[in-house]
């Protein structure tokens, strides 16, 4: 792209609003039109022209689009460009009304999710099992992880804390994190009772986690991703708690057209592609591959993995 047309492309406010809006977070465009105060035609209207500048990307999920920001190496020069005018000149008064705007669409997404997750503490692990045998999805847990020790082992998005259940008896230390205290006091019930009650709990959330750098062997994140707004900032603050050869276990949902999921399941992303997982994992500084596909049933589970290569070892390679 010739930089006279991405220079074009950025020469509109609403476009440059739309930028500022994608370095925060990838949204739908809806929510975008939501928080710029202008119509979903109009708005599509900027993103294209975005898109053919290669400055954001659209990413179609059943009936929705989401944006991101387009490559990085093209985007990166960019915004340390706008940057630089920011700090010189002051912030744009209408980027940081949208910024506050933002703040509202996240926080109506975390209020719907905690309000599901609040009415259905109790029986989440049969919501589970409606899509495919939960025994099958944790006996691939097993196989995947029974190449090593488990070491320190973090769950994150803990939920009843099944995984600690199964596999906290043979880690060294075992720690579940999740967002709702209703998962958290249900977790505790569940670990008193399979005699794992010096497994450690902790509220806090996926994006920003309360545990130090390289503080695990082992991090599993078991269905959680497809709640997740910004599933590669999850999977890059998983991957920050590794230590050298440590692992991260992801299980999730393969693509799928179950649209209903959105408002019955609070479902914010429908399945994920073994090409963007293995992406995630690669922007975090992980080796990945895909485990298994385990099919049965409506939706197809998929584990992938992602191994903290020591330094040494790349070198050697």
């Amino acid at each position: 792209m010739p930089p006279v047309d991405i220079f074009r492309a950025l020469a509109d406010p609403t476009r440059l609003r739309i930028l500022a809006l994608l370095r925060a977070m990838e949204l739908s465009v809806g929510e975008m039109a939501q928080v710029l105060g202008q119509s979903q035609p109009r708005v599509s209207r900027h993103v294209k022209i975005l898109i053919d500048a290669g400055l954001a990307e659209r990413r179609k999920e059943g009936s929705w689009v989401f944006l991101s920001l387009g490559d990085g190496a093209m985007v990166a020069p960019l915004v340390a460009m706008l940057d630089a005018w920011t700090e010189r000149e002051g912030q744009d008064p209408r980027i940081a009304a949208d910024a506050a705007r933002l703040a509202a669409v996240r926080a109506d997404r975390a209020a719907a999710a905690e309000l599901y997750f609040a009415a259905h503490a109790r029986d989440w692990d049969e919501i589970r099992s409606l899509h495919i045998a939960e025994s099958e999805v944790e006996a691939a847990v097993g196989r995947a992880l029974a190449d090593r020790a488990v070491g320190r082992l973090v769950d994150i998005g803990t939920g009843t804390g099944r995984m600690i259940e199964l596999f906290g008896g043979a880690a060294a230390h075992a720690l579940g994190v999740d967002r709702s205290p209703e998962m958290l006091r249900l977790a505790r019930v569940k670990l008193a009772q399979a005699g794992l009650e010096t497994a450690e709990l902790r509220q806090g959330d996926m994006y920003a986690l309360p545990l130090g750098s390289g503080s695990a062997d082992t991090v599993i994140v078991h269905q959680v991703l497809h709640y997740a707004q910004q599933p590669a900032a999850a999977v890059e603050e998983a991957a920050r708690l590794l230590g050298p050869g440590g692992r991260l276990l992801i299980v999730d949902f393969a693509p799928h057209e179950r649209e209903e999921l959105r408002d019955r399941a609070a479902h914010v992303r429908l399945g994920f592609a073994d090409e963007a997982m293995l992406k995630y994992l690669e922007a975090a500084g992980l080796q990945g591959r895909v485990v298994e596909h385990l099919e049965g049933g409506e939706l197809t589970v998929t584990i992938w993995a992602g191994e903290r290569v020591p330094a040494r070892l790349k070198a050697a390679a």
